[in-house]
């Protein structure tokens, strides 16, 4: 099996950082989390001593109030080679500028927003390839909050009310961005309620794993499966694949759903689960410890 070389840092998101009607409303946008560690840690990933990061605004419908925030936040991280991409169409996408930026970039940030206009633009586009290339050949940082952590899945959740989960048909799925496959990304996972929504994701793409990201809170994909915990609040993981009985091939739209054999987990800070064997993990320490008992019993 093929293990990607990059890293991918996955975050929940505070505010939705511009996905609100109006682009003018005088709600204030926070990027709290990078106190919290999220951004540091992204950094800290990144080999380069002096990282060259590009941040993504495409997502937001406010993408300069956006860029400054993360301007200052990668600034007081002493971070000095923050650049900004506001791309807003698919044509820009194809800028030989913006292809040639992101072939030097250390690492990318995609903000959050709407993820649908993310595949929107992105799409089967050259610079989608480089980044999926440079992830899986080098070791390059892909990081994106709310809207630009769920791209990041192969199956993207596009939108679906959280009060009407669970009722066939209430989860719109579409297509990521495809670093990653067998899991499916939610975020502001807990203060919206978004349980029942993540479930029936999994429960309709069999054998999947769902990651449900907290706010303030993110989650680090090494080797393309090994989850940590990163931030402050929790991170639910939803497993697919002990399901024995479901009825959701054979209902109508918007009838109930039922399954039996879900298993659930919640991670904390330090946190640590395999996606592949599906293990939870106290922290990196149990894990390497596992790691060698295993291989002296062998």
């Amino acid at each position: 099996m093929d293990i990607p070389k990059g890293k991918l840092i996955a975050i929940g998101g505070n505010e939705d950082k511009g996905s609100y009607p109006n682009p003018k409303t005088k709600k204030k946008y926070y990027l709290d989390f990078f106190e919290l560690g999220i951004l540091k840690r992204f950094l800290s990933e990144i080999p380069a001593k002096k990282p060259t990061i590009e941040v993504i605004t495409t997502a937001s419908l406010i993408p300069e109030e956006v860029g400054e925030r993360y301007e200052s936040a990668f600034g007081i991280l002493g971070c000095e080679g923050v650049n900004m991409m506001h791309i807003r169409e698919e044509e820009d996408a194809l800028k030989e500028e913006y292809i040639e930026r992101i072939r030097k970039a250390d690492g990318v940030m995609f903000s959050g927003g709407d993820q649908s206009r993310l595949t929107r633009i992105f799409g089967e586009t050259e610079f989608l390839e480089i980044i999926n290339n440079r992830y899986w050949n080098e070791e390059f940082v892909v990081a994106g909050t709310s809207a630009g952590a769920m791209a990041m899945s192969e199956i993207m959740i596009k939108g679906g009310s959280s009060t009407e989960a669970l009722l066939k048909g209430s989860v719109k799925i579409g297509r990521g961005f495809g670093l990653i496959g067998g899991v499916i990304i939610d975020s502001h996972f807990v203060i919206r309620g978004r349980f029942g929504r993540l479930m029936e994701a999994v429960v309709t793409h069999p054998k999947t794993v769902g990651i449900g990201l907290g706010e303030d809170t993110g989650v680090l994909i090494t080797e393309g499966h090994m989850i940590e915990t990163i931030g402050s609040n929790l991170v639910v993981v939803v497993d697919g694949h002990g399901v024995n009985y479901t009825n959701i091939t054979d209902i109508s739209p918007g009838k109930p759903v039922a399954i039996a054999g879900m298993m659930m987990h919640v991670l904390a800070k330090g946190n640590v689960f395999n996606i592949n064997s599906r293990e939870f993990f106290r922290d990196m320490k149990s894990l390497e410890k596992d790691i060698v008992a295993s291989e002296t019993q062998s």
